[in-house]
């Protein structure tokens, strides 16, 4: 897809083609160009930013300005990408007005397309206002990690009859209210193709919630193995970048304390 400028309404014909749709999230322009030159569809600046990035031990401390400045530079190294900014906890959850005023600094400020906000009924009626006001909005069912205190911990998420109708019923109130896309997190697999299946405009993508969502997400230094340490179960690691990176500075450490580097190629003659 990604030789033009993908759009919501690509993304709304990629799920009605059956065609499946990729989103990395990424937090810097180095990684926005390398995603874009690889081809994917969409980039999501996650608040996941504040373990990955800034080294908080949860997404809850992070700020308005912290997604700003990262979606900006996301946005210096995207070209056609659709980029959506993550509403960080408490930029939209307080009132309808600081949400709308929150989502609007995402668009404004660094030029992203959409937002990105958890929950469901009880969002349905900011989703309006936002997608009535042109701010287009990715809605997030599941696993909600903003509201971790209160899940009791980061658990597979609808896993009895009841919580299952909920979340098929909050996933249709997210399109009638019109969200265009909904990330799916820790959702058994059979249910996200339940749900999957019930929705005709909304694109769910999937993040440990199996191969029946219309598309996929997973975290950029997840997918490239950036760091050691506890790894969910939902990630495939395409790449040992932890290892590549550690061998890679032991080798400028040996050459510096050698004093093999710099060698003649890489210094100026007066």
């Amino acid at each position: 897809m990604a030789n033009k400028q993908v759009t919501v309404a690509t993304i709304r014909e990629m799920k009605q083609n059956g065609e499946p749709i990729t989103m990395i999230t990424a937090y810097d322009v180095a990684m926005s160009r390398n995603v874009n030159e690889a081809g994917v569809d969409m980039i999501l600046v996650g608040d996941s930013l504040g373990n990955v990035i800034l080294g908080y031990n949860s997404t809850v401390p992070v700020t308005m300005d912290e997604m700003i400045h990262h979606t900006k530079a996301v946005m210096r190294g995207n070209s056609t990408a659709l980029v959506v900014g993550d509403m960080p906890f408490m930029s939209y959850q307080a009132s309808i007005v600081d949400a709308m005023y929150n989502a609007a600094r995402f668009l404004k400020e660094t030029g992203c397309t959409a937002v990105k906000l958890e929950g469901g009924s009880s969002v349905v009626p900011l989703v309006e206002r936002l997608t009535q006001a042109g701010i287009p909005v990715c809605a997030h069912i599941g696993l909600t990690p903003q509201s971790v205190n209160q899940l009791g911990g980061f658990k597979v998420q609808g896993k009895d009859i009841a919580a299952a109708q909920k979340m098929i019923d909050d996933a249709k109130a997210l399109e009638a209210a019109g969200a265009f896309a909904c990330v799916l997190e820790c959702v058994p697999a059979a249910l996200a193709a339940k749900v999957t299946s019930e929705l005709k405009t909304m694109a769910t993508i999937g993040i440990g919630a199996g191969n029946g969502c219309d598309g996929q997400v997973l975290v950029c230094n997840d997918l490239l193995g950036v760091s050691t340490g506890f790894c969910p179960k939902f990630v495939k690691k395409y790449a040992n970048l932890h290892d590549t990176t550690v061998e890679a500075v032991k080798e400028y450490i040996a050459d510096v304390k050698a004093r093999t580097f710099p060698a003649p190629e890489h210094t100026f003659k007066i």
